[in-house]
This record gives structure tokens, sequence and C-alpha cells, in this order.
């Protein structure tokens, strides 16, 4: 079985699991790896993600974003 056909599988079987705490303890496993893989990565705390959206929010505000056409126009470009 190829790899690709591999993953596939276990996302159906993590898609029928039913059962909260096994899930967790899947999902507290896979991240803990990821972290031991990347050190230097580490989660935002909720303080974190409250002043990033706060700044999104100003930035929206005052005219500081680009559009979906102006992104596309530049990434033609690379």
């Amino acid at each position: 079985m190829d790899l690709q056909t591999r993953k596939l599988n276990l996302i159906t079987y993590l898609a029928q699991i039913k059962d909260e705490i096994f899930f967790d303890k899947l999902e507290n496993y896979i991240l803990k790896r990821e972290v031991e893989r990347n050190p230097d990565l580490k989660p935002f705390t909720v303080e974190e993600l409250i002043n990033r959206i706060e700044k999104s929010e100003l930035d929206f505000e005052n005219g500081n974003f680009k559009s979906q056409d102006d992104l596309e126009k530049i990434s033609a470009n690379w």
C-alpha cells in the first residue's frame, strides 16, 4: 500500500473517531512530536492571538491590506 493511500485511510479513520478522550490523546501525541521535531515552534497564547486579531482589525480599518486581485497580480511576477 502506498503512502498516499495510507494517509487517506488514516484520515477516514480519524473522521470516524467518536471517543473524545482517545482523540485528545492522539492529538496531543501528534502535537508533542511536532514540537520535538521543530523546537522553535510553539503555540500562540490566547493573549497573542487576541493582539494579532486587534492589529489585523486596525490594519483593515486603516486600509492597510491587499485585495485578492492585488495578491494575484503580485504573485504572477514570482
